[in-house]
């Protein structure tokens, strides 16, 4: 199992990637009431409903290179551990959004990870996708919107060194003010 729930984030969006999509909406949403929401939705080619229930069985992959799709199943397991709940909703052609709730009171719950860190090496490794990560606690929210930064930077690519670095303290910085009343940031 992955030790972190950025990992299954990182690996459900590479999924997004694979099929196509070219936006990805990565959504981080916790309470104070112990319950935290992981969404990714994409634009890629969907699945069909044989397909979706596939994807949560380790034995099946879509990919060549392996005979076992871990991803998928591990984060439904996660968050099922916790006493939360996985879902995923799929249209062909039009997209796929995996759901993931933890109750993160539970003793089995693992931790978020670096997320920050995880959505900037998304971004890096597939700068012609664009990606809006919105990260909530308690209402309070803030959103990076790549298609928004592609308008500022005009035609600088959105993996150029100066712009990742922008990127991360972006993510840092609103993490950081976001979580101050949590009291982890």
């Amino acid at each position: 199992m992955m030790q972190e729930i950025s990992l299954n984030v990182l690996d459900v969006a590479q999924n997004s990637v694979s099929a196509k999509a070219t936006l990805i909406e990565i959504g981080v949403m916790e309470t104070s009431a112990h319950e935290m929401t992981v969404h990714i939705t994409d634009n890629g080619c969907g699945m069909t409903g044989e397909q979706v229930k596939s994807v949560v069985d380790p034995f099946y992959t879509t990919r060549t290179t392996r005979k076992v799709g871990l991803g998928v199943p591990f984060f439904k397991m996660g968050a099922e551990m916790t006493g939360g709940s996985f879902s995923i909703d799929s249209t062909v052609g039009a997209g796929t959004t995996v759901k993931a709730v933890y109750r993160t009171d539970h003793i089995d719950c693992m931790p978020l990870g670096d997320i920050n860190e995880t959505i900037v090496t998304l971004v890096s490794c597939n700068p012609q996708i664009d990606f809006v990560y919105t990260r909530s606690y308690d209402g309070e929210s803030f959103v990076m919107d790549t298609r928004q930064f592609r308008e500022v930077l005009g035609g600088v690519q959105l993996n150029e060194p100066e712009v990742i670095s922008f990127l991360r303290g972006f993510l840092i910085e609103n993490t950081a003010e976001l979580l101050q009343n949590k009291g982890e940031a």
